[in-house]
């Protein structure tokens, strides 16, 4: 150690010759991403055997090599961390994975500083975090709205967060909602592909809007079951754009069941609700699927539905 700095003695492989440097040695610590290792290099933190401080990213690196790599102790997150209930569906030392309840926001925000998703796994995961470009806090690439149960996953460290963000980047993340729409969709299976972007009216609401206005968000649905009044669908996402289930599926005629933005619901249907005090959308992120950023195996999981879900279904079947 020197000073906070943890010092980390590389050896580049034979195959690293002729690579640019930031290319060679995030290559051989798999836990930092190579932008991390690029600023780590414009920082002065990379030196060679003889101690001579190498700047240049791109300066081709030597078959091993031993290289000094100055890493500072990852700053504290500004959040606190809080021992909060958390149900883990996987958890390694690259990421976890918590099946959110109902009611729980994700990240820190005004009005909610406190007693959210972030402040939980900052607890739990106190000290295996190394972290996000220096900071050490889980690195959220993906949310759920605060009234949405479900599955979301976090990464512990640099090169996970890298990996992760840039599936959801490539809309290759596995990801399925179970809704209860009010009415029947028709046709019973189909896709929703409308750009999303802040309403105009309400700049808190996100709208349908003209293409080339918002960003591009395509939502595929199909009917599991009909119910009273209500249809049970899976809605699979080819992009992830905020509130995007919510908002298609009212723009089809089709509001989600509880939804108090973007959904009004009639009798008999609203007593119902109202007689089991839900007043939530209908909606969880029931299956998670994606390529771990580390060991490139696949992951798939899956989350029942919660109870308030299960017994609404049970009450408006046919």
């Amino acid at each position: 150690m020197l000073g906070d700095d943890e010092i980390l003695t590389v050896t580049l492989a034979d195959s690293a010759a002729g690579l640019r440097l930031d290319r060679a040695l995030a290559e051989a610590l798999p836990d930092l991403s190579r932008e991390r290792v690029k600023t780590l290099i414009k920082g002065g933190r990379v030196a060679d055997a003889k101690g001579a401080v190498l700047w240049d990213p791109s300066a081709k690196a030597s078959a091993a090599a031993t290289l000094a790599v100055r890493l500072p102790t990852p700053a504290p997150a500004h959040n606190v961390a809080q021992d909060m209930d958390l149900v883990i569906a996987y958890e390694d030392e690259h990421l976890i994975v918590v099946d959110k309840p109902a009611g729980m926001v994700v990240h820190p925000a005004a009005g909610n500083l406190d007693g959210t998703m972030v402040n939980a796994l900052l607890h739990h995961c106190a000290g295996q975090l190394s972290g996000i470009g220096g900071v050490a806090r889980p690195g959220i690439v993906h949310r759920i709205d605060k009234d949405t149960s479900g599955l979301i996953v976090a990464a512990k460290h640099d090169k996970a967060h890298e990996g992760l963000a840039k599936q959801f980047a490539a809309h290759s993340i596995d990801r399925r909602y179970l809704a209860l729409a009010t009415g029947r969709p028709t046709p019973a299976n189909g896709t929703v592909d409308a750009a999303l972007g802040r309403s105009s009216t309400n700049r808190k609401k996100m709208a349908v809007v003209a293409e080339g206005r918002g960003k591009r968000a395509v939502t595929h649905y199909r009917t599991i079951e009909p119910l009273k009044g209500a249809t049970l669908v899976e809605c699979r996402l080819e992009t992830g754009r905020t509130h995007q289930v919510r908002v298609h599926m009212a723009h089809i005629g089709h509001p989600l069941v509880g939804d108090p933005v973007y959904g009004r619901v009639k009798k008999p249907l609203s007593e119902t609700l109202k007689a089991r005090n839900f007043a939530r959308q209908a909606l969880h992120a029931a299956h998670l699927g994606f390529i771990h950023p580390v060991t490139g195996n696949r992951v798939a999981l899956d989350s029942e539905l919660p109870a308030d879900m299960r017994e609404l279904i049970d009450e408006l079947r046919v």
